[in-house]
């Protein structure tokens, strides 16, 4: 697949967020492409990007000087990494931010919370070791791996994504399974089935339904529209 990489310089980046105080999105855009992804919505309407979603990424790479600016003068908070992207999609190997952005938070003692598909979240462990304000979380939707490549081709498989929540958990750092969205052609066993295998090495689990913004069934080959979708959870 062709990807687009470009870097720009960003104006802000610490913002405002309703999940946590505030967010931090280091990438415009997600290598890892999952076809239920409703940030695509929110990535084309806020920079006005029309590229298919998965094929391009802009990197903010101001982005730990501009935090180190706002932290100063922005009141304390929790951190949120990240809302409309993944903080450790493969990008993250090359170009640090994340990691550098955690170092940033950590020596001001933030709230941290973490969310991604990939166990390059590991690599940082020698930074998330013993600080106690951070949770760190891993969106898993199925164990099915045919379904997971089709719906999520480019993130880590759901097997590799349980392993790094064990690693998670015998290092002591807090953790989370996210199962989201719950799609409408998951069953209840497949759901159970989730929680059987990771009951004993997370810490919580948060489950969300799939949210259907413009363009999601298109890209999921579903043949119906997104209110034919909604009416799946309250019919």
């Amino acid at each position: 697949m062709i990807m687009e990489v470009k870097e720009v310089m960003a104006k802000s980046i610490l913002n405002k967020s309703w999940i946590a105080d505030y967010c931090i999105n280091p990438y415009i855009g997600c290598q890892h492409a999952c076809l239920y992804c409703y940030a695509a919505y929110y990535t084309k309407r806020i920079y006005n990007i029309e590229k298919e979603w998965g094929k391009f990424v802009y990197v903010k790479i101001n982005a730990p000087q501009l935090l180190l600016k706002e932290i100063k003068i922005k009141k304390k908070g929790s951190v949120y990494l990240s809302s409309l992207t993944d903080p450790y999609q493969p990008l993250e190997k090359k170009y640090k931010l994340t990691r550098r952005i955690l170092e940033i938070l950590i020596r001001n003692n933030c709230s941290i919370i973490i969310q991604t598909k990939s166990s390059l979240v590991l690599r940082d462990l020698d930074i998330l070791k013993g600080y106690k304000n951070v949770e760190v979380g891993l969106t898993i939707i199925t164990l099915n791996e045919e379904k997971a490549r089709k719906l999520e081709p480019f993130s880590d498989l759901p097997t590799k994504r349980m392993e790094t929540l064990k690693i998670l958990k015998e290092s002591g750092i807090k953790n989370f399974l996210f199962l989201g969205p719950i799609l409408p052609f998951s069953d209840i066993e497949e759901i159970l089935e989730i929680v059987k295998t990771a009951k004993d090495f997370v810490d919580k689990f948060y489950f969300d339904k799939l949210n259907f913004k413009p363009g999601i069934a298109e890209r999921m080959n579903l043949n119906v529209t997104n209110e034919k979708l909604n009416s799946y959870y309250f019919d």
